[in-house]
């Protein structure tokens, strides 16, 4: 069951949308004003986007599982557009609040929160991969140049020590580059 926070106002289109989640199946809490802190493992928030908030901060927008943002907005103009862009919302909802198409919204919100999520994961994966790559490059350099071997000796005396020490070749490299750092000082 979806968890749902509504940030919307008590008014005919906050009370159709709310109706309308716990139809669908959703668990929905309604505020407003909108709050500075949302209830604990909120999937989705539903933010009306309207002048009055176009300033305001909301932390959980930047929490690194923040939840589905999408936003209910009943006119167009170029702050609002901001407002929702800078919220991160990955769907708007036109007001005002029909039945019909808040579950492609909701179903659509998420699919692409989803994948910007996993996109993330991978790329945050990929990147301590290649930071790896360069760490274990750059102890293979010293080793080469302190110890005079090739760079497939390098690479095993690497290998051969993590695997020993059953920690990750990363992991070595890491130990050899700030060893070689803290003896390079009074250099």
């Amino acid at each position: 069951m979806l968890r749902v926070a509504v940030l919307h106002p008590d008014d005919a289109d906050g009370r159709q949308l709310t109706q309308q989640l716990q139809r669908i199946g959703c668990q929905v809490q309604a505020f407003w004003p909108p709050v500075a802190t949302l209830p604990e493992n909120t999937d989705v928030v539903f933010l009306a986007v309207q002048p009055e908030i176009t300033q305001n901060e909301f932390e959980w927008v930047k929490a690194e599982n923040a939840p589905t943002c999408i936003a209910v907005v009943n006119y167009e103009n170029p702050t609002i557009v901001e407002t929702v862009l800078r919220l991160g919302a990955k769907a708007v909802l036109p007001a005002p609040v029909r039945s019909f198409g808040l579950l492609s919204v909701l179903v659509i919100a998420r699919a692409v929160d989803d994948r910007i999520q996993g996109q993330a994961s991978r790329i945050r994966k990929l990147e301590a991969k290649l930071t790896g790559a360069r760490r274990i490059a750059e102890a293979k350099n010293i080793l080469m140049r302190t110890r005079n071997v090739s760079e497939s000796q390098a690479y095993d005396l690497i290998r051969d020590q993590a695997m020993s020490k059953r920690v990750t070749t990363e992991d070595i490299a890491a130990a050899i580059v700030n060893a070689n750092e803290i003896l390079s000082l009074g250099t």
